[in-house]
């Protein structure tokens, strides 16, 4: 990202019934961002690369029987094309009533940012930058497993979002852009897209261009933070907007909020590894999504 100014669970019944939100598991889902990274760098044409798309192909289809691979490629800088693979995981596909989950699974192929000027050609490890998202999706999808949702939730992972270099924004959001043009006439009522959400020192704001899209969205979000007491989702408007997989699905027309905590000083560095992430912090966003996905759904 940029800073800028459906499986269908057997359960005998599709009647939605509302019930309390099962707990997240903060401490697991730590150990999935983790495993990510011990894969290797993942940006695109990595040897990591493709040992991730094994890893979540197998991880998804334990918990979920309607797991897609939306298969893409793009023409990189060097004038290769690059095969890219976008993850769509479907629960409860019978429901016309849907929500939008999603995170970017890439890591970035440089670290712009980095002190240090020997490390800047270095792939990122992208601990909090992808991994964070993506072991929220993965947590949630057990959870799901064991306990169906009273709703449809699609978990999307991207592809190739953070590829293109510092203000080359035709190069980046590359799955989500792939995923927004080829819809085929899927909707969902809302979305919500994680990303940079691991940090120990969380701190999320309201995203500008989330709150141009999808105000309500954003409202009923900060409204459950802080009736679970949840202190760390800040009811402060962002400095800035960010360009993010967000954009594409409000541009489709799927209102989507991003999830983000921008003040991270180990964005696009060699030092983005899970030492600077923690499980507290993946347990509140996930307790959040979990609330409104049994309790909340359908307040929007």
């Amino acid at each position: 990202m940029v800073l800028l100014s459906l499986a269908l669970l057997i359960t005998g019944c599709s009647k939605k019934v509302k019930e309390n939100a099962p707990s997240f598991g903060g401490d697991i889902a730590y150990r999935y961002l983790v495993a990510q990274v011990e894969l290797g760098t993942r940006e695109p044409g990595s040897e990591g690369h493709e040992k991730a798309i094994d890893f979540f192909k197998g991880f998804f289809q334990k918990y979920c029987k309607n797991v897609k691979l939306q298969k893409f490629s793009f023409l990189g800088y060097n004038g290769q094309f690059f095969p890219s693979t976008n993850f769509i995981i479907s629960f409860r596909p019978e429901e016309k009533d849907r929500i939008l989950l999603c995170a970017h699974w890439d890591t970035r192929p440089r670290s712009d940012n980095d002190p240090d000027s020997a490390n800047v050609n270095i792939p990122t490890p992208g601990a909090n930058d992808g991994g964070s998202g993506v072991a929220i999706l993965m947590r949630l999808a057990e959870i799901m497993h064991k306990n169906p949702p009273p709703i449809g939730v699609d978990l999307v992972l991207f592809d190739a979002e953070d590829y293109g270099y510092e203000d080359d924004y035709d190069n980046y959001l590359l799955g989500s852009r792939y995923f927004a043009r080829n819809l085929g006439g899927y909707r969902a009522k809302f979305g919500i897209l994680l990303d940079m959400i691991g940090d120990k020192n969380l701190s999320i704001k309201k995203e500008r261009y989330s709150l141009k899209y999808a105000p309500d969205v954003v409202e009923l979000i900060w409204k459950t933070a802080d009736e679970l007491g949840i202190e760390e989702f800040k009811n402060k408007k962002m400095d800035g907007y960010v360009i993010d997989d967000h954009l594409p699905l409000n541009e489709a027309g799927i209102k989507t909020v991003d999830l983000i905590d921008f003040d991270y000083p180990w964005w696009h560095t060699s030092q983005d590894t899970p030492d600077k992430c923690s499980p507290e912090s993946l347990e509140k966003v996930g307790q959040v999504i979990l609330k409104i996905i049994y309790e909340k759904y359908d307040e929007i």
